[in-house]
C-alpha cells in the first residue's frame, strides 16, 4: 500500500472543559472554572508558538482546523476568536479551510454564534444526543430539547451552512420507535451532517459503575443494530450519504478534518491530551491541565510519548483507518506481499471484507464488528 507523498494536513485544538461530565464520557477534561480556563489560554497561546518555532506540519496549508473537547464553548467566543486568529497567524491555511468549533446547544447564544461565524468558524457540531429528553437522564446530559432547536436555529442565523448533530443510540430505556423519532425530529433542524454512535461504555466512567450496580440497563447490541440499520434508512431516504461508519453527509459536507484520519493525512494536535500525527510520527500531549501548563511555562511543548513509525507500520495503519470508509481502500493499493493482505484474505472468507472493481471495504457485517476487523490486523 503506497502512502501519500504530500499528506494533507489539519490542526486539532483540545478544549478540556464542560460544565459537568457526562456519565459516559472517558475524555480528559475539568469542570470549568474561570480560573483555569484563563491558565490554558496563556498556555495554549504558547504551545502554538512553540510549534510555529519548531516548524511542526513545516509550510503545509491547514486543510481543516478542528476545536474539539470537552466542550470548546465553554470558553467566551471572544477566547475561541482569540486563539483562531493566533493558529491562522501561525500557518498558512487553504483558502477553503474547515474550521470547525464542537458545542453543547445550552452554551452558546445568538451573539456568541455570530462572534464565532465574524472570527471565521464555518462548520459547527453540536452534540445533541438525542431529541427525546427521558434519554438524558440516564447519560447525565444537561440541558433540553429545546436548547437544540434554539441553537441550530440561532446557529443557521448567524451564518453557519454546514452543521454537524451528534447522536447516541442504544442509550438506557431507548427503543427502536423513540431512536427512530429522534433521527427524523432531528432532520427538521436541516443539518447538513448527522453522526450516529452506538453507546458505549468505558471503563471508570459513571455509567459504567451504575451498570455494574444494575441501575441502567447494559445496551442490547441486537437492537443497536436494528437501530443502526434504521437511522441509514432514514438519513439515506432525506439525501445524506453514509460515507464513514458513524457518519452521514449532504453531498459536499462530509467532514474535512475527520477525513484526514481516515485517509492518511497528517494532524497536529493541540491542548491537554490531544493527539498529534505528522510525518510519520505519533505523539501524545499530557493529560493534565496542571502539568501541561508548567511544561509550557518552562518553555517545553508538554509531550509525554513521541513514536516514530516504519513504513511498513504507517501503511498498516493507513490500511486500518481506511477500511472505516464506506467506500474502503483503493484496491490497487492493496498489494499480495503486504504483512496484512492474508489477514484481509480471512477476513474476506468470514463476509467482513469485500472486493468491489477498485476498492476493498467492509461488508454491512463487517462494519458492524470494524473493532474486531482492525485487531486482526494488528
Amino acid at each position: 500500500m503506497t502512502l501519500q507523498p504530500q499528506r494533507d494536513i489539519g490542526l486539532y485544538v483540545h478544549i478540556p472543559f464542560c460544565r459537568q461530565r457526562c456519565h459516559f464520557c472517558a475524555f480528559y477534561l475539568e469542570v470549568a472554572r474561570a480560573e483555569r480556563i484563563q491558565s490554558f489560554c496563556t498556555a495554549i497561546a504558547q504551545e502554538i508558538d512553540l510549534s510555529r518555532q519548531e516548524g511542526l506540519g513545516g509550510r503545509r496549508p491547514l486543510r481543516s482546523i478542528y476545536f474539539g473537547g470537552g466542550t470548546p464553548t465553554a470558553l467566551r467566543a471572544a477566547q475561541l476568536a482569540s486563539l483562531l486568529q493566533l493558529i491562522r497567524a501561525a500557518w498558512p491555511t487553504e483558502s477553503s479551510v474547515e474550521i470547525t468549533v464542537e458545542a453543547h446547544p445550552s452554551t452558546v447564544t445568538r451573539t456568541d454564534l455570530s462572534m464565532l461565524t465574524d472570527a471565521g468558524f464555518n462548520r459547527i457540531s453540536f452534540g445533541a444526543e438525542s431529541m427525546n429528553e427521558q434519554d438524558f437522564a440516564p447519560i447525565g446530559r444537561p440541558g433540553q430539547v429545546k436548547d437544540t432547536e434554539a441553537a441550530v436555529e440561532a446557529a443557521h442565523t448567524a451564518g453557519f451552512s454546514n452543521i454537524n448533530l451528534d447522536l447516541m443510540y442504544g442509550l438506557p430505556g431507548q427503543s427502536l420507535a423513540s431512536w427512530t423519532g429522534t433521527v427524523q425530529s432531528l432532520l427538521a433542524l436541516e443539518p447538513t451532517h448527522v453522526s450516529c454512535y452506538a453507546l458505549t461504555i468505558e471503563d471508570g466512567t459513571t455509567l459504567a459503575r451504575d451498570i455494574a450496580k444494575n441501575l441502567v440497563p447494559r445496551p442490547d447490541e441486537s437492537l443497536q443494530i436494528d437501530m443502526e440499520s434504521a437511522a441509514e434508512t432514514i438519513l439515506n431516504e432525506a439525501g445524506f450519504n453514509r460515507y464513514e461508519i458513524s457518519n452521514y453527509a449532504k453531498p459536499g459536507f462530509s467532514c474535512r478534518h475527520n477525513l484526514l484520519y481516515w485517509t492518511d493525512g497528517d494532524y497536529l494536535g493541540l491542548g491537554p491530551s490531544a493527539q498529534s500525527y505528522v510525518n510519520g510520527i505519533r505523539s501524545g500531549t499530557v493529560a493534565d491541565l496542571t502539568t501541561y501548563t508548567d511544561m509550557l511555562n518552562a518553555g517545553r511543548r508538554p509531550i509525554v510519548e513521541r513514536v516514530g513509525l516504519s513504513d511498513t507500520e504507517q501503511q498498516r495503519d493507513a490500511l486500518v483507518f481506511g477500511l472505516r470508509l464506506v467506500e474502503g481502500v483503493p484496491r490497487h493499493l492493496v498489494r499480495p506481499d503486504m504483512p496484512e493482505y492474508q489477514a484481509l484474505v480471512r477476513l474476506g472468507s468470514r463476509g467482513l471484507v469485500e472486493c468491489t472493481e477498485d476498492h476493498i471495504r467492509l461488508t454491512t457485517l463487517g462494519r458492524r464488528y470494524a473493532d474486531s476487523v482492525a485487531q486482526e490486523l494488528y
